[in-house]
């Protein structure tokens, strides 16, 4: 349906696009304020896209009359308050709404932080069957955390959630009680209650967390989400979340069985992912048009390699550049790397061996040499004028000197039609986007591709390409995030300009950001936008690198050619140049992180304390001397409830042995060889080369 999807939580004077989905280019809607609070003159606009804007803390209801009825939208508003606080990335208004020489797409830009961020928020719901009660009831449970930065505690957080409109609407339309009639909230504020007969097909609850400091407005979490959902006794997914109707204590053989199901959790296979980006035009050394096959035939090396999602840069008909992303024609493939027939023969096999695929989803623009643009910029009375944004100067709107492509007017319905059309074109085939440039698409295209996609495939990848990263783009839009910070942090360890301790304060920054817990972080040294690390660090510091991105909580990835020693950005790969001893690093890194679930995002980070000496055991005093200095090196803990791993990264071009203060084990689970000595005064360190992974003992 029209509907413009889940309750939206902002702050006085921040402004989200409401949009309709699944929209008719030729349908008519209109937009009204059917309730404010008291002292609110907040309007929306005329288009069937529009803004709005709070002006007073409060909910407002929004009305949209559409083709297929009335729709109403919450909108929870709560008062502004970020003096002191960088929340530039709060949203992705506020992002594309820079100055196109400081919006945030440089790399190599550290993000400002100060002052204390935002709380964070988990629901979870379970279905609650109580003999005293007349029927089983929901319970939808908040767990709120204070930002590592606040001197808040958790019980000095509320909650304030809200049913989805959607529901409420379905449920009213079925002859069920108005789901938010029938609710309660406990005592604590924590817990919201209602019976499970006014439940539809699905019942989807949204909090949020809020911190009120002394002397400060609130500060709110990123919203989280939980779905219940009726499902079939036998349509019940093996492994879910739900009540087992094979008790006959719980359900009666006619009841409804419910799933639980957390819709901002990344999928479940991202746990163990590790990705590997392919530069298509560069990647296989062959003639025009034969490109899908000449990765195809590669696909069984990259598998041995350890990893297992395949991103390939766009393939989709474009202006002739070789990165691919001016786009001509959003469904048809590129001639110059093959037919349609080869690209799907390749994704399947990729998925014969074990792999997943993600297709690079290009929202934001199109190449000044599309059909669209060609005519809109001869013609000022074209069709399409109005589905690109323009300069005063007659220009279309772009970014930065990029002069081949055209932003398109994402409040144009032809174009939001066009998009729609385009991700079921290409969602079926693949397992994930990774969408490029996503800070520059407005958040409601970006929720309408979520709940597209994840109502046909709920394990389907959704992973932006927003730099720096934005902890809102997790609220209902996105699973994995590119973490450009770990990136810069470790560039500038491997410049010798950082202290290598300073990749955990990139891994804590993920928090005092604001994004939850549950989000999920692409972790990498380079890609195709970048100078290779080891041509602009070293081959020391590449292989420290590397391990980072695979023993610190995320998702690694592999640009095709780091794992071979690579030195040109988008060169063609030299495979008859490879050095195997650079693969071979990478793969036993690839094998110990898939062995050992602590090494995943599944697993605690703690630092632990260390010291740090030069290879030479027998120096009295014992210090970092030569060419290792103790800012080279970097310890912490990686813990699970099965296990707990030391990790200590070096670096440096030379061998270092380190202390750590925790007991451990002498086996460095990465080589499968002895790295614990004995040095002069009798303390155990353990020798690392480039890294080294052992077991710890709790004390």
């Amino acid at each position: 349906m029209h509907h413009p999807g889940p309750p939206r939580f902002l702050s006085t004077g921040e402004t989200t696009e409401l949009a309709p989905r699944d929209p008719d280019p030729n349908g008519t809607y209109e937009w009204r304020v059917v309730a404010a609070p008291p002292n609110s003159e907040a309007t929306v606009g005329t288009g069937p896209v529009t803004d709005f804007t709070p002006d007073v803390p409060g909910r407002f209801t929004l009305g949209l009359d559409a083709p297929d009825g009335d729709h109403l939208l919450t909108v929870h508003a709560f008062a502004a308050s970020y003096e002191g606080v960088d929340v530039a990335g709060g949203s992705g208004t506020a992002i594309r709404d820079r100055d196109a020489d400081s919006a945030p797409i440089d790399y190599g830009a550290e993000r400002a932080h100060e002052g204390v961020g935002r709380p964070r928020v988990r629901l979870d719901a379970t279905v609650e069957h109580d003999g005293d009660a007349d029927g089983p009831e929901i319970a939808v449970r908040a767990t709120p955390k204070p930002n590592p930065d606040s001197d808040l505690d958790a019980d000095d957080l509320s909650v304030t959630f809200i049913v989805d409109d959607r529901d409420v609407e379905a449920a009213v339309a079925e002859g069920r009680e108005n789901p938010r009639d029938a609710l309660r909230t406990t005592d604590d504020g924590r817990e919201l209650r209602l019976p499970a007969d006014v439940v539809p097909d699905r019942l989807r609850v949204h909090g949020v967390a809020v911190a009120h400091e002394a002397g400060r407005e609130p500060r709110v979490s990123v919203a989280d989400a939980v779905a219940v959902e009726r499902v079939e006794q036998g349509d019940l997914p093996a492994g879910s979340d739900s009540d087992d109707p094979s008790d006959p204590d719980l359900a009666a053989p006619a009841d409804p069985t419910f799933e639980i199901v957390r819709l901002n959790q990344p999928p479940e296979w991202t746990d163990d992912a590790a990705v590997y980006e392919v530069y298509v035009r560069t990647f296989a050394d062959c003639e025009e048009g034969e490109t899908f096959d000449a990765i195809a035939e590669r696909i069984p090396t990259i598998a041995d390699l350890g990893v297992d999602t395949l991103w390939l840069t766009p393939v989709l008909q474009h202006d002739g550049k070789p990165h691919g992303y001016n786009i001509t024609d959003f469904f048809q493939i590129a001639a110059d790397l093959g037919d349609r027939e080869e690209y799907e023969s390749l994704v399947e096999t990729a998925h014969d061996h074990g792999m997943r695929v993600l297709f690079d989803f290009v929202a934001n623009h199109t190449a000044r040499d599309h059909e669209w643009f060609e005519d809109a910029y001869r013609n000022p009375d074209s069709p399409y004028r109005d589905r690109y944004e323009w300069q005063e100067s007659g220009e279309p709107g772009t970014y930065f000197d990029w002069e081949l492509i055209a932003n398109l007017n994402h409040a144009n319905l032809d174009v939001r039609r066009h998009l729609l059309d385009v991700i079921d074109e290409w969602a079926p085939i693949v397992d994930g986007f990774r969408c490029d440039m996503a800070w520059a698409v407005p958040d409601s295209f970006w929720r309408e591709l979520r709940d597209r996609v994840k109502d046909i495939d709920r394990e389907f990848l959704l992973m932006d390409e927003t730099i720096p990263y934005i902890p809102g783009f997790h609220e209902g839009m996105f699973d994995v995030h590119f973490d450009a910070t770990l990136y810069f942090q470790l560039r500038q360890v491997g410049r010798g300009a950082e202290p290598a301790a300073s990749v955990l304060d990139a891994i804590d920054q993920r928090a005092e950001i604001g994004f939850p817990d549950h989000a999920g972080f692409l972790q990498y040294i380079e890609n195709h936008d970048e100078t290779r690390y080891r041509v602009e660090c070293g081959d020391a510091a590449a292989a420290a690198a590397a391990a980072a991105t695979m023993t610190l909580p995320g998702v690694p990835m592999v640009y095709a050619g780091q794992e071979i020693g690579q030195q040109g950005r988008r060169d063609a790969i030299a495979w008859d140049h490879a050095r195997e001893e650079i693969r071979e690093h990478h793969e036993r890194l690839l094998s110990t992180r898939a062995d050992h679930r602590a090494l995943g995002p599944a697993g605690d980070l703690e630092r632990v304390g260390y010291h740090v000496a030069s290879g030479d055991i027998s120096e009295r005093p014992i210090v970092a001397s030569g060419k290792i200095h103790p800012d080279d090196v970097v310890a912490f803990r990686r813990r699970t409830d099965e296990e707990s791993l030391v990790v200590v990264l070096n670096f440096a071009p030379d061998e270092a042995s380190v202390a750590v203060e925790a007991d451990h084990a002498e086996t460095d689970l990465v080589t499968g060889e002895p790295c614990v000595v004995v040095d002069g005064e009798g303390t155990e360190r353990i020798r690392v080369p480039d890294v080294a992974v052992v077991r710890a003992e709790d004390r």
